[in-house]
């Protein structure tokens, strides 16, 4: 990312100079479909980020321009609601639960760039609210902290985007370190770091370029089936409040003599909570070998049983299986699209991408894009 040019432009739409802000996408290690039954994820940020810059107003508004979409728009603090236009709303959102919860804040100039590849699920949304509320709590020094700012952000996008999502990704944006990974407790939010040491590997998301249309009615059951699931299990123990609180012998006794499709769903989010914990023992082992290896198992259990993969997806990860310098890969994100994630051996990534791109187009008549990615440090000034 030029930083020097978006300072350029900034001041040639502002006539100021700003204050720059970066926040990053995210990946995520392992661990899909757990954060709404209370489990683990283990996202990780990365060097691909959205850009702000900032300055303040002497008035109440807000001055936005987004460079992807080379479009302005102008809002009032006083009178904020979403707009149809869609990109500001992630901003205006972070502006308006500041105002909610009792931050001061002015009108405010913003200029937004970055290189996060758009609907190739690295949250660039979560990436954008969360440079908003890091860059305003530093344009009026509110002293907000790095939790609160994910929170903030999360509750932006609940409430002026549409979207009901959990937490992980604004987390992952604002708590990112670089040559970490984050393991996330979904249901208390603590966390902790363990090393992803890449050594002589990389990260590569390979983009199916597709997005079919049930994912989210599919979603909506996923959640359905998880949560009845756990109201059978809860007959028999109190206790029980997610899947988190779940093994297997309940799900035989309880579930799985009621509904079999039920119980195969909930299986898979116990299964998969297990694996997390397993795939950060072996980082802390630097173990790339057998994370890639729970990769490969969680990516069968979201097209086999959970069933939110796609034939592109089953074909991407199909692929690369029996390649000795692929040690893992998996589907990443809600599903029915999306890119896969694959632990790729540095001088093999040309050769893989040419081949598996190829391959692709053959088989879907589909361009594949290829992203290699590197974690990287969360939400931070740049200037």
């Amino acid at each position: 990312m030029d930083i020097e040019r978006l300072k350029v432009v900034f001041k040639s739409i502002y006539y100021t100079d700003p204050l720059v802000v970066r926040s990053p996408g995210r990946i995520n290690i392992i661990g899909e479909h757990t954060d709404y039954n209370g489990g683990f994820v283990m996202p990780a940020a990365i060097d691909k980020a959205i850009y702000l810059g900032v300055s303040k107003r002497e008035d109440n508004e807000v001055h936005l321009y987004a460079e992807d979409f080379k479009q302005t728009h102008t809002a009032n603090l006083a009178t904020l609601e979403p707009s149809k236009k869609g990109w500001p709303n992630y901003i205006l959102g972070v502006a308006d639960q500041l105002q909610k919860r009792g931050y001061k804040i002015g009108g405010f100039n913003l200029y937004i760039d970055g290189d996060v590849p758009p609907g190739a699920g690295l949250s660039s949304s979560a990436a954008v609210e969360c440079a908003t509320a890091f860059a305003l709590d530093q344009l009026f020094s509110l002293s907000i902290s790095k939790l609160d700012i994910a929170l903030i952000a999360q509750k932006a996008e609940h409430t002026f985007a549409g979207v009901n999502c959990g937490i992980m990704d604004q987390f992952a944006s604002a708590f990112g370190k670089k040559d970490q990974a984050i393991v996330l407790d979904c249901r208390s939010m603590d966390y902790r770091y363990v090393p992803l040491q890449l050594k002589g590997y990389k990260l590569v998301l390979l983009n199916t370029n597709v997005k079919h249309s049930l994912s989210e009615s599919a979603y909506n059951k996923r959640r359905e089936a998880c949560e009845q699931g756990v109201a059978w299990v809860k007959e028999g123990h109190p206790h029980v409040e997610t899947l988190r609180d779940v093994d297997l012998a309940m799900l035989d006794e309880y579930v799985k003599p009621k509904d079999e499709d039920v119980y195969t769903k909930c299986k898979f989010i116990v299964g998969e909570i297990a694996r997390l914990i397993k795939a950060a023992d072996h980082l802390e082992q630097c173990n790339l070998k057998e994370l890639g290896a729970l990769m490969f198992e969680t990516h069968k259990g979201l097209s086999k049983d959970y069933e939110v993969s796609c034939k592109e997806l089953d074909f991407l990860v199909n692929s690369v299986k029996g390649l000795d310098y692929v040690l893992g890969s998996r589907m990443m994100g809600g599903g029915f699209g999306g890119c896969t994630l694959n632990i790729v051996k540095d001088e093999n990534i040309d050769e893989l991408i040419e081949k598996i791109s190829a391959e692709y187009l053959k088989e879907f008549g589909i361009k594949l894009d290829a992203y290699t990615v590197e974690t990287a440090d969360g939400t931070s000034i740049i200037i």
